[in-house]
């Protein structure tokens, strides 16, 4: 599986958004449309908001597909006293969050944040990952 992860930086910042691991909950559009429009190209443009405004609605992606380089080049790390919880949502995905790996079944490391959604309706195009096509088919525990 190619997982693809693109950078949008506005000189300052730059955010990351990793298409594998989208879940398309549309809250950063929702949140902040000037930056996150899906009808542009590039559909994130972090020149168009204020930096401290874009941080905080990235933290707010609830599968870790959008997120933040540091000036110094890296992304923010998970300290090792983390812990990790495993959320079975109603009618939805699994989500992890914490300190974890997710490995395939050929023993590839799978890209992943401190936070993602694994999908249990068997209907995502992106296993194992969710890409919210549990709402598409009404899935119910």
């Amino acid at each position: 599986m190619s997982i693809s992860t693109k950078e949008y930086s506005n000189g300052e910042i730059t955010v990351l958004w990793n298409s594998g691991l989208c879940i398309h909950s549309e809250k950063c559009v929702n949140g902040l449309p000037n930056v996150f429009n899906i009808n542009s190209s590039p559909w994130i443009n972090p020149k168009k908001g204020e930096n401290q405004a874009i941080i905080k609605q990235v933290a707010k992606c609830p599968s870790g597909a959008l997120s933040i380089k540091k000036q110094d080049n890296t992304d923010d790390t998970i300290p090792e006293d983390t812990i990790t919880e495993v959320l079975i949502s109603k009618n939805g995905p699994i989500m992890l969050s914490g300190k974890f790996s997710v490995i395939n079944s050929d023993g590839t490391l799978l890209e992943t944040r401190n936070k993602t959604f694994l999908c249990r309706c068997g209907s995502t195009s992106n296993k194992p990952f969710c890409d919210g096509s549990h709402k598409r088919i009404n899935f119910e525990e």
